[in-house]
């Protein structure tokens, strides 16, 4: 299971998407009509729809390692995530959109790793089921 690259990669991506809950993508001065302007970070928890896509990227991920005899619902639960983590990086751009000034963090990185981990499992995934039709090929 371990031994396969591609749960590496899984590996990899959920503990990437366990990070950026707590470290932040953004920060800067958030403007709230009503409220005096704040110095605040943007990380997953900062909204719902974020925290919860990311939650569910680990979920699939940590799930996706033990799928390693079905090679055809790995690739498809690794290509869904890839997806999910694409559009989440698209929520996490709106959002720094409502900061008036800031910066992004170094641990912004994370956020744009899972989607390239992901795409290695899915390679590796792919590279396993050429394998596999070619030794049964050979019988």
């Amino acid at each position: 299971m371990l031994q396969r690259m591609q749960s590496v990669w899984l590996l990899f991506a959920a503990i990437c998407a366990f990070f950026t809950i707590r470290l932040s993508f953004y920060s800067g001065n958030l403007a709230v009509p009503g409220q005096p302007i704040s110095y605040q970070y943007l990380n997953a928890a900062f909204n719902i729809w974020i925290l919860a896509i990311t939650i569910g990227l680990i979920c699939a991920s940590v799930i996706d390692i033990f799928l390693y005899k079905n090679r055809k619902i790995q690739m498809r639960i690794v290509v869904v995530s890839l997806l999910f983590s694409l559009f989440n990086i698209f929520l996490y751009y709106k959002q720094t959109l409502k900061f008036t000034n800031g910066n992004y963090a170094l641990t912004a990185v994370l956020s744009f790793l899972i989607p390239v981990f992901l795409f290695l499992a899915a390679r590796g995934i792919s590279k396993d089921q050429k394998l596999v039709k070619s030794l049964n090929r050979l019988r």
